[in-house]
């Protein structure tokens, strides 16, 4: 590299990382900074690498060689451990876009700019190869005009004046204000599986994952709450607005809004099943009458009920829905009516296999699979895993003492309660041989 290479932030972030063969180890994530009394300008020390299996490791930047505008090379290998932040590190796109900032100068004076917010950060790799941070890009915070914020909302592009300015003439950098957006945190993150997108949000400081949770809409935030810790779960739902957050938990699976409901201490349980629709509620209230470890604790109260006379095609019009996860979606279950749970008397199950092989016109009823012996809700874990793999089955169905369909229980909810509590956070760790 040249003597002096500055490059942005925004701009690093998603490019493609390669080792000094050719071949592509991964993309770039975010940029690791130190802030020191010492030096007004923070030292980078490192980038963060999302690699194959979605695993963020760490590549200090003395590992570096190469930055250009479609690539970032690298020098030796790359340890794989689980990147993981320290207390006296920042990450630049996780916790310091979006910053509230004083900006001083004369220059910033003239332009109006006092207030601004950081939206990107410039870092230059000086003679003896160190990289620092050495201008902030900030946006104009206030003073702008009414119509300038309805226009900015209109043409999705931000409105207030920008300008470049020496990160020395910055002030507030490394101080956490009291809010802070995490519009472009999100932005960066935007192509991310919820799962992923889950642990980039657990990695974060709790004010910083609480922003983040703020910034998020209700259906968004509720598929990152499934894929969280109980621990991380309950933070998250706590800190949020009483009414937000029944309004989360309506947007959630039932059975995963009910295990987070009994984390809870009793009256923020009642509070929120209170605030919520009677219809959303009630299931719930159901669910938490169960032993967690039953098929009653475990089911989802949402399988796709029939009755007998549904053709074919409207059965497979049901299962193509996208908001179906794939395990609900491998099956349907016939019910006389009423076909909310608790249904009627349950009749039995059809695979999707076998929707597939049927004529359109013919109905489910003639097509019923009556070999596989519903759960009764209060079957132990054990059984259901056995029963799931002696039968090769995603989901079984789970009824009442009155033989009425009350709901169903997957295969990922029985393998939640089998793994280790931990299994979230060690998914990406590497399995290392004697």
């Amino acid at each position: 590299m040249s003597a002096s290479t500055r490059v942005f932030v925004a701009r690093l972030t998603g490019l493609a990382v390669f080792d000094p063969l050719g071949d592509q180890v991964g993309r770039v994530r975010d940029v690791v900074v130190m802030f020191t009394h010492a030096r007004p300008e923070p030292r980078v020390i490192g980038i963060v690498v999302e690699v194959p299996g979605r695993r963020r490791v760490f590549v200090p930047m003395t590992r570096v060689t190469s930055i250009d505008a479609g690539a970032v090379i690298t020098t030796g290998l790359v340890n794989m451990r689980r990147f993981e932040q320290r207390t006296n590190e920042t990450l630049v796109a996780a916790e310091l876009f979006d910053r509230t900032v004083t900006v001083r100068g004369p220059e910033a004076e003239a332009a109006g700019i006092s207030a601004a917010l950081v939206e990107d950060l410039a870092i230059e790799q000086r003679v003896r190869r160190d990289w620092f941070a050495v201008k902030v890009f900030v946006r104009q915070s206030s003073g702008v005009s009414t119509a300038s914020r309805a226009m900015s909302r209109i043409t999705r592009r931000r409105s207030g004046r920008t300008m470049l300015v020496d990160i020395r003439d910055v002030s507030g950098l490394h101080d956490e204000t009291s809010a802070q957006s995490a519009e472009r945190l999100l932005e960066t993150y935007d192509d991310l599986k919820v799962a992923d997108l889950a642990e980039v949000i657990r990695d974060l400081n709790p004010k910083r994952r609480s922003e983040v949770a703020a910034a998020l809409d209700d259906e968004k935030l509720a598929d990152v709450l499934e894929e969280l810790p109980e621990d991380d779960q309950v933070e998250i739902i706590v800190g949020l607005d009483p009414r937000r957050a029944a309004d989360v938990l309506e947007e959630m699976e039932p059975d995963d809004a009910a295990d987070l409901l009994a984390e809870l201490p009793d009256e923020r349980a009642e509070q929120l099943l209170q605030m919520m629709e009677p219809g959303d509620a009630a299931p719930l209230r159901r669910l938490l009458t169960y032993d967690e470890n039953t098929a009653g604790g475990m089911m989802t109260t949402e399988p796709i009920v029939l009755a007998p006379e549904t053709t074919i095609a409207e059965a497979l019009a049901m299962v193509r829905r996208e908001e179906l996860a794939p395990a609900l979606a491998s099956m349907v279950y016939v019910c006389r009516p009423p076909l909310e749970v608790p249904t009627g008397r349950y009749l039995g199950l059809v695979h999707i296999q076998r929707l597939l092989r049927e004529p359109p016109h013919a109905s489910v009823g003639t097509i019923i699979d009556k070999d596989v012996d519903p759960l009764e809700d209060d079957a132990a874990l054990g059984y259901v895993a056995r029963t799931l793999a002696t039968y090769n089955l995603v989901s079984l169905p789970v009824v009442d003492e009155d033989g009425r369909l009350i709901g169903a229980v997957t295969v990922d909810d029985v393998l939640d309660h089998i793994l280790p509590e931990d299994w979230r956070e060690g998914r990406h760790e590497l399995e290392v041989g004697p």
